[in-house]
């Protein structure tokens, strides 16, 4: 059978298709579509955990555009625009003749046009190119739709479409469109929703659900019915959908977390979409709360607080400025990364240290006096000294000397090397060295180190760095024992109203809080630090400039925030520590000693407390650093049996009694009760017996103890006077009612100032402990 042969005529046209094919390819090549739009960098946006926007940003060119995948946007979505706007989309090469002509027809009937025609390709095309809306500029839609078609997948080519079609004003995108409108991501869309967001692109502008959100309805209902009339949806589910109201949202970018968001923005530029981990509820309570404390706060003052979740270090709350848009605040300085003198904040660590080092207990006795460590002469914020105290008052008051003493014993070095270990580094000033002003804020540090510091009192001595996303690595160090980390959080747990001097804070319902504050030098930094059952929680409030306020410090400024914030937080497991660590138990000791009572010497113990000790170890007290005099708390000395008084080797008699006395540290007897003077005061030295070191002591000369001091009735202010310590030629500490007035040398005079009228306590004491006390009454003129 002879094969069917082409006509002749046709033959002769063979080459035609060719040509076509060839005109085609060389148009397509040299003039493709333009593509730049498709990979340009869109906006960014930072969720909370839950999903929900914290901050938006704008690409380059203020568009709001979140580049999303097909795979992220909700089926309903893509199901129902594709049902309403390009049924034949995986069909057609980008172009549905069938449309074109009905929408030529429909124009023709009505004189208007009626439906564009357009598939979803050639919606696409005008996206990425300004194209007019004449029957040119139709022809040249159809082209580009083709060469996209050429270039793409079907796939491509719809996210192409979710990424770039037009919302309305500055937002392109369904991803950005769902978050502006509904707040929401793409993927979690509703019936309603989705049908909404397929007709906006038609006419973004008239029916914006935030200005116009009746007539965003209208169009939105009828998606609802076409889709209904397609049997794409069934009619309850039209139904449903069409329950649904619309809500005038007003359009306004998310903005909370600001300094966070940017710096994640900042750490992962090419990211559309960053997770945190910030709890929102958290984040809105805590920002709450920074707004209302602000407007107590003096002009240019800033305040950051930090909350992180104990169980996995995930940060819930990060307020790195009082307020972002506030220049006069410095609102766009980041205080939680900023380096800052972190004051006596870091005295926990140092007694967890001490404490692993079997150096002290909970109550050992620690001394609050004037003292010089190589030169170094610490006082108090409150230039007050206490006297003796425990190792848990010490902490609980941040007193400096007994911290000092202590830093002096741990080391330097180790405390510094072991706090960078644990992620906190203390960045000391050009060409210093660490030394014992570091516990006092001789070093800088953040408030996010220090916060990942003092998660290891909840974390069984684990130091951690914040999270600030899920996909960070946790990152644990060792800082102290489960133990220490224990009896520190035991140390530092107390009611804040003690400190404020008032009860304006509930503590019935309130769960365990062991807190410490801290204020650096010159009143430029005030820090409070708190760790709950749940929560580690960290505020900073000062000057970004590092400007001085006085009157602004931690127990003032910083708790009173630091409270409100731990109030607001949300609680789900205990209230309380729960159980210690078997390392450590209650054990009774005795003051002056610090050692657990003997039941054969009842005599030595003055005072009995209740301590928490580590590995069954209970420490002594220490030795007194600066006297001669001895090394212990137990002193011997040789007493005669008939005047009961003292001897030494140069009268020592046969029948001489060997006694042991308990000795309190040298520099706490002008604290001391008259009681607990007398039990562990020696006796005068016998008659005829030699002078030894015992038998000198300091007298204070030019007032006599007990004087009443009246000041002239034709003189108004303070009384003034002189006196001068007797019986050494060394340095001599003065304080008044236990405030350090100043040092002489020797006999040398000190001016003295009563400012107040009353009863007056003025004491000289030397390095060795020796003291003299007096006590007088002044009477001001009315």
């Amino acid at each position: 059978m002879r094969g069917l042969r082409m006509p002749a005529r046709l033959r002769r046209w063979w080459w035609l298709p060719l040509l076509i094919a060839a005109a085609v390819f060389a148009a397509d090549r040299l003039y493709p579509p333009p593509l730049a739009r498709i990979d340009a960098p869109g906006s960014a946006l930072v969720l909370a955990r839950d999903g929900t926007p914290l901050r938006a940003f704008a690409d380059s060119d203020g568009i709001w555009r979140y580049r999303t995948r097909l795979d992220q946007v909700a089926p309903v979505y893509v199901d129902a625009l594709l049902s309403y706007e390009d049924r034949w989309f995986f069909r057609h090469p980008g172009v549905n003749p069938a449309s074109l002509l009905r929408a030529l027809l429909q124009a023709s009937l009505h004189g208007e046009i009626v439906s564009g025609g357009s598939t979803l390709t050639m919606q696409v095309a005008r996206m990425l190119e300004a194209i007019p809306r004449t029957p040119l500029g139709k022809l040249k839609q159809c082209w580009r739709a083709l060469q996209l078609e050429w270039r793409f997948s079907k796939a491509e080519i719809l996210e192409m479409y979710l990424n770039l079609a037009p919302f309305g004003g500055t937002i392109e995108g369904v991803q950005a469109a769902s978050y502006a409108y509904l707040g929401k991501s793409a993927d979690r869309l509703s019936d309603a929703e989705a049908a909404l967001l397929v007709v906006l692109p038609q006419s973004p502008s008239r029916w914006r659900p935030d200005r116009h959100p009746d007539r965003a309805q209208s169009a939105r209902d009828k998606v609802i019915r076409r889709l209904v009339e397609q049997g794409t949806w069934t009619a309850a589910r039209g139904d449903d959908a069409r329950i649904e109201q619309v809500a005038a949202r007003r359009l306004r970018p998310p903005m909370s977390a600001p300094l966070l968001a940017r710096r994640l923005r900042q750490s992962q530029p090419e990211e559309p979409i960053i997770h945190s981990t910030i709890d929102l509820a958290i984040q809105t309570r805590v920002e709450a709360r920074v707004r209302s404390r602000l407007r107590r706060l003096p002009e240019r003052v800033s305040m950051a607080v930090l909350v992180v979740d104990n169980g996995n270090a995930e940060t819930l709350a990060y307020v790195g400025s009082a307020d972002l848009l506030a220049d006069d605040r410095s609102g766009h300085v980041d205080m939680i990364r900023a380096p800052r003198s972190p004051g006596s904040t870091l005295k926990p660590m140092l007694y967890g240290m001490a404490l692993d080092q079997g150096l002290i207990h909970s109550m050992s006795l620690l001394i609050d006096a004037p003292q010089s460590f190589d030169g170094y002469q610490p006082s108090n914020f409150a230039e007050r000294f206490q006297g003796p105290v425990s190792a848990s008052q010490a902490l609980r008051l941040s007193l400096n000397v007994p911290a000092v003493d202590l830093l002096d014993r741990v080391g330097v070095v180790r405390f510094a090397s072991t706090l960078e270990n644990a992620g906190l580094r203390l960045r000391m000033t050009e060409g210093a060295t660490p030394n014992l002003s570091l516990i006092l804020g001789g070093g800088a540090t953040t408030l996010e180190e220090l916060v990942g510091n003092y998660l290891a009192l909840a974390r069984e001595g684990r130091a951690a760095s914040p999270r600030l996303q899920a996909s960070d690595p946790l990152q644990e160090r060792y800082l102290m024992s489960p133990g220490a980390a224990y009896i520190v959080r035991r140390m530092l747990e107390r009611d804040p109203n003690d400190n404020l001097g008032t009860a304006q804070y509930d503590t019935a319902s309130r769960v365990s809080l062991a807190w410490k504050t801290g204020t650096s030098y010159g009143y430029r930094d005030s820090w409070a630090l708190a760790v709950t059952p749940e929560y580690t929680i960290g505020v900073w409030i000062g000057r970004p400039d590092g400007t001085p306020q006085p009157g602004q410090f931690g127990a003032i400024t910083a708790l009173p925030l630091l409270i409100e914030v731990a109030d607001s937080l949300p609680t789900r497991k205990t209230r309380d520590l729960g159980s210690p660590p078997v390392t450590v138990s209650q054990r009774e000791i005795c003051w002056p000693l610090g050692t657990e009572p003997d039941p054969q010497r009842p005599e030595f113990c003055h005072r009995r407390l209740d301590a928490w000790v580590l590995n069954n170890t209970v420490p002594p007290t220490f030795a007194d650093r600066q006297s001669s005099h001895w090394q212990g708390s137990l002193l011997q000395y040789w007493r005669d049996p008939v005047s009961r008084k003292r001897l030494n080797l140069s009268c020592l008699k046969p029948d001489s009694r060997l006694i042991t006395v308990t000795r309190w540290p040298a520099l706490a007897y002008p604290w001391l009760s008259t009681g607990l003077r007398r039990r562990s005061e020696l006796p005068p030295l016998a008659p005829g017996c030699s002078a030894d070191e015992y038998s000198t002591g300091l007298r204070i000369a030019g007032i006599n103890d007990g004087s009443v001091l009246r000041a002239p009735s034709n003189r108004q202010g303070p009384i003034r006077t002189q006196v001068q310590a007797l019986g050494t030629d060394g340095e001599v500490r003065w304080l008044l009612n236990d405030r350090y007035l100043g040092k002489t040398q020797g006999p040398a005079m000190l001016d003295l100032q009563f400012d107040r009228a009353g009863d007056q306590y003025l004491v000289a004491i030397d390095p060795a402990g020796r003291y003299d006390g007096i006590r007088v009454r002044t009477i001001l003129s009315p």
